[in-house]
């Protein structure tokens, strides 16, 4: 192969790097994304080489596949790493060794009918009802009419934040009794109509009345601007959300956090999935039963039920 001359035959003490090399120049990835690469089939090598693997110096046509579900089977059993982790292991190996026999190096692939190890979704991240609480609260004490309404938006609609950013003044229905917002472009090009509850609306009257005074509500106009006037990008609406998590001293909380708690109190309330899944502009409702997994407080409440003392 032509991308891959100049590989020296004669010895692989550097080959991870000449493959990293190879990717820097012809595959569009990440500095992370290569790191791990670099480390991962690093970490092979060295289990490789100090004898679970043959103990002999690395040589990739010496391994075979058996090597390979092996060395799977020392992820899961001796390192006890989780099934992701594991799965990002054997997408290094795959990649390196298709890359070995696309340059000849070996005559046939061992990795490629190695099988990942099987995962199952975890459910997203809940946000208690007290930490909801104490966000909304920080946001009613410090927050402008703006944020407000962006913070309640999220809550209450399950707007990614790319779809809040793009929300144009000609999206919104506002109606006494009630109201809808419509997503033009979701995801994969997806449109749908989301119902905005007395909460939502009264929070964007009050915003937008406030813009109608200050500022041009032109019907192209963005709902949310930025402090310079123009659409609010989805960095200034993570900056936004961060700052009152940080006033309300929680953790780990993103805007795609308040997208989740939509769904987690649509199926609490008993909606069918099918409904959830409409509204939060899911492809499909395997995406949709994750937010119907109990947490790991809510089995231990359960089974603790049981308990005879």
């Amino acid at each position: 192969m032509s991308d891959n001359t100049g590989i020296n035959l004669e010895s692989y003490t550097d080959i991870v790097d000449q493959f990293i090399d190879w990717l820097q120049t012809y595959a569009d990835l990440g500095e992370t994304t290569l790191r791990n690469y670099k480390g991962d089939l690093r970490d092979f090598i060295t289990w490789w080489e100090s004898g679970e693997g043959g103990g002999v110096p690395f040589d990739p046509a010496a391994v075979a596949t058996p090597t390979l579900t092996q060395y799977r089977a020392h992820l899961q059993t001796v390192q006890k790493k989780a099934p992701a982790t594991i799965n990002r292991h054997l997408v290094s190996l795959k990649r390196f060794f298709t890359w070995c026999a696309e340059a000849e190096l070996i005559a046939r692939d061992p990795a490629r009918v190695v099988r990942s190890v099987p995962s199952q979704r975890s459910a997203p991240r809940q946000l208690s009802d007290k930490e909801e609480a104490r966000l909304v609260a920080t946001v009613d004490q410090y927050g402008t009419l703006r944020d407000r309404a962006l913070v309640y938006l999220l809550l209450h609609t399950g707007l990614r934040s790319c779809e809040a950013c793009r929300l144009k003044i000609t999206d919104l229905e506002i109606n006494p009794r009630s109201g809808w917002l419509i997503v033009r472009a979701g995801k994969r090009g997806k449109q749908r109509r989301v119902p905005l509850n007395v909460t939502v609306r009264k929070a964007l009257e009050g915003y937008l009345g406030e813009l109608a005074s200050t500022a041009e509500t032109a019907p192209g106009q963005f709902v949310f601007r930025s402090e310079k006037g123009g659409g609010l990008t989805e960095r200034g609406l993570r900056y936004v959300v961060s700052k009152y998590v940080q006033i309300a001293r929680l953790e780990d909380v993103s805007p795609h956090d308040l997208r989740h708690r939509f769904g987690y109190r649509l199926a609490k309330t008993g909606t069918p999935l099918q409904e959830i899944a409409q509204l939060m502009g899911h492809d499909s409702t395997d995406t949709t039963l994750l937010y119907t997994k109990a947490t790991g407080a809510d089995l231990e409440a359960r089974v603790a039920r049981l308990a005879w003392e």
